[in-house]
C-alpha cells in the first residue's frame, strides 16, 4: 500500500513538474516531447491508479512509448560553460528544462523498479512492471535530445582504453565447485 502510494504522488510529481516546466520551453522540438511524454504518463497514471484501487487487471492494456529522436549518440567533448545554481527565473533555458524532466523520469523509474520488486498484488506489480521499460525509452528520449544539443556530453575513450574495457570481462568455463551444504556450517556464522 504505501509503495504504490509513494508511486502514484511520484507519477503526480513529475506531471505537476512538466505543467511548471512547459512555460519556460523556448525550442518546440523539446516542447514536442514534453507533450508527448506528459500524455503519455498522464494514460498510465490513470491505469496504475485504476489497477491499484481495484486489484485488478486495468481496463486497458498498458501502452508502448515510441521515442521520436533517431538514437544517435554523439560522443566526445567540448567547451561548455560550467554548470552554477539558478541566479534569476531568466536563467531557465531549454538545457536546465531538460534536465529537470531527465531527473524526474529517472527517479520515477527507480521508485516504480523498487516499489515492482516486493508488490504482493500481481496484477499490480505486471502494470508497474510494464511501464518501467517505457520510462526507460522516455529517459532515453530526453538524453538523446540533451546530447545533441551539447547539454550532455558523453565523453570518447581512446581505442586502447575501450578494448581493455571491452575485455576486462570473460565467460566462466565449465562447473563452478560449489561447497557442500551441510547445513551447520552457514549455522556458525549467525551467532
Amino acid at each position: 500500500m504505501f509503495d504504490m502510494h509513494e508511486v502514484l504522488v511520484g507519477t503526480i510529481n513529475v506531471l505537476d513538474q512538466f505543467i511548471m516546466l512547459r512555460q519556460f520551453v523556448q525550442d518546440q522540438e523539446l516542447l514536442g516531447i514534453l507533450d508527448r511524454q506528459y500524455q503519455f504518463i498522464l494514460s498510465q497514471y490513470n491505469l496504475t491508479a485504476e489497477c491499484f484501487k481495484t486489484g485488478s487487471e486495468p481496463s486497458q492494456k498498458t501502452a508502448t512509448y515510441l521515442m521520436k529522436e533517431d538514437n544517435q549518440t554523439v560522443y566526445g567533448m567540448k567547451p561548455s560553460q560550467p554548470h552554477k545554481p539558478l541566479q534569476s527565473m531568466t536563467d531557465i533555458n531549454d538545457g536546465l528544462i531538460s534536465r529537470q524532466m531527465l531527473v524526474s523520469i529517472k527517479a520515477q523509474a527507480s521508485m516504480m523498479t523498487m516499489a515492482s520488486l516486493e508488490m504482493t498484488n500481481p496484477a499490480v506489480r505486471r502494470v508497474l512492471s510494464a511501464q518501467i521499460q517505457q520510462f526507460v525509452e522516455m529517459a532515453f528520449e530526453i538524453f538523446l535530445y540533451q546530447n545533441k544539443h551539447g547539454y550532455y556530453q558523453v565523453p570518447q575513450l581512446n581505442t586502447q582504453d575501450m578494448q581493455n574495457m571491452l575485455n576486462a570481462f570473460a565467460p566462466a568455463q565449465g562447473q563452478p565447485q560449489m561447497p557442500p551444504n551441510n547445513g551447520s556450517m552457514g549455522q556458525q556464522g549467525l551467532h
